[in-house]
């Protein structure tokens, strides 16, 4: 058994003792037994079978709305929770366990009243600092965000989560001074945080400093952090100071599924440095490749279609043929070969494209298209 867990254990023991004048004996024994196989909907049960309605002993409400809450049963634990309140609105944790509760309902407007209630009592509660800002985060106010992460951070400076919050928006908005300030104070606290050295490696490199960089970016990779940003960052330095081939061995370490446009963009930009031109351009193409969305030819072509009902065949064409520039996809070819078919009458402009849709073997499923370009390809062309 841990110790977290002894001492709730403990605690709800001697809760059920005090209680147990009022009410039949809890079995220390059952209730050790439900809390070890954490069978908490069961505990709640057994509790409920041995605390009988009326309950107006708060150590009994307290111990009910603890194992319910443990049990998922939110709203009968919050009931509970307002129950205890009710006999004593000076208990503030009570308040912050249906604060809690409704966090976890997603209720953050119910969330935020109790804990602005315990702040007007307690305004150096960590916790509920901590959490204020989180709601206010979620809320999209970043006013209150950065208010209440302050607060936090004034209150307990070694925190490395609201260190890093913090730090990262003060970066966000350029105010480098004080992120290193912060950071200062908790780096100091714990010098080998991987999140605290992140937000470091955000802000010197945010500060253009590549020398820092290199040396915060080498520290992560020793603690494990091979994360597509230090990678970035740190190849991003390497090519910054000159040093091509530490960028290119950084930057082609990473897995292939987090390469991205810029990561190739910088690798192709270094093998230029080197002179060797082919591996830059082959660099250079996949970074273009990367940066482009795949759906652009559908939207082309969607595009193409609206111009062609709107009879504006101009325009059409234009569109199609920009989605076949980005890929020559078979159902864009066909979409021509008919538009200039149907629409512009040019038979031998439609019959190219109908022979181009033929030669990308289409699917199976466009079976019917295929056997009608066959048909007008033989009958356009005894015309021309």
């Amino acid at each position: 058994m841990t110790t977290k867990f002894f001492l709730i254990f403990v605690s709800l023991l001697a809760v059920s003792s005090s209680a147990a004048a009022q009410f039949s004996t809890v079995s220390d024994r059952t209730l050790l037994e439900y809390y070890q196989a954490q069978k908490y909907v069961e505990a709640a049960t057994y509790l409920k079978s041995v605390y009988k309605e009326p309950v107006s002993d708060p150590n009994a409400l307290r111990n009910l709305a603890y194992t319910t809450q443990m049990a998922g049963k939110l709203v009968e634990a919050e009931a509970y929770y307002q129950r205890l309140f009710q006999l004593d609105t000076t208990k503030l944790s009570v308040l912050n366990s249906i604060a809690g509760i409704n966090l976890r309902r997603g209720n953050l407007q119910k969330a935020q009243t109790y804990y602005l209630h315990i702040i007007s009592v307690d305004s150096t509660n960590f916790y509920v600092l901590k959490q204020m800002a989180d709601i206010s985060s979620r809320n999209n106010d970043t006013t209150g965000y950065v208010k209440y992460l302050s607060k936090a951070n004034a209150v307990n400076g070694d925190d490395a989560d609201v260190a890093s919050d913090l730090s990262n928006w003060y970066v966000n908005v350029k105010k480098y001074a004080l992120a290193q300030a912060v950071l200062n104070t908790a780096i100091t606290a714990d010098p080998e945080n991987v999140v605290l050295l992140q937000s470091l490696l955000k802000l010197v490199h945010a500060q253009s400093n590549w020398a820092e960089t290199v040396k915060v970016g080498m520290k992560l990779l020793q603690l494990g952090d091979g994360t597509y940003p230090t990678a970035l960052k740190l190849g991003q330095a390497y090519y910054k100071l000159k040093n091509y081939m530490c960028c290119l061995e950084t930057l082609a370490g990473m897995e292939d599924i987090q390469q991205t446009e810029t990561s190739f963009y910088y690798m192709a930009l270094s093998y230029k440095a080197l002179k060797n031109y082919p591996k830059s351009i082959v660099y250079f193409e996949r970074a273009i490749t990367e940066g482009i969305s795949p759906a652009i030819p559908t939207y082309y072509g969607e595009m193409a279609g609206s111009y062609q009902e709107h009879k504006r065949f101009k325009k059409a064409v234009y569109s199609y043929e920009k989605g076949l520039q980005f890929e020559e996809r078979p159902l864009l070819l066909y979409s021509l070969a008919t538009l200039y078919d149907s629409d512009l009458k040019d038979k031998a402009k439609a019959v190219r494209y109908y022979k181009r849709y033929l030669g990308t073997n289409p699917p199976a499923v466009q079976q019917v298209y295929v056997d009608y370009t066959k048909s007008r390809i033989s009958a356009l062309a005894s015309r021309l």
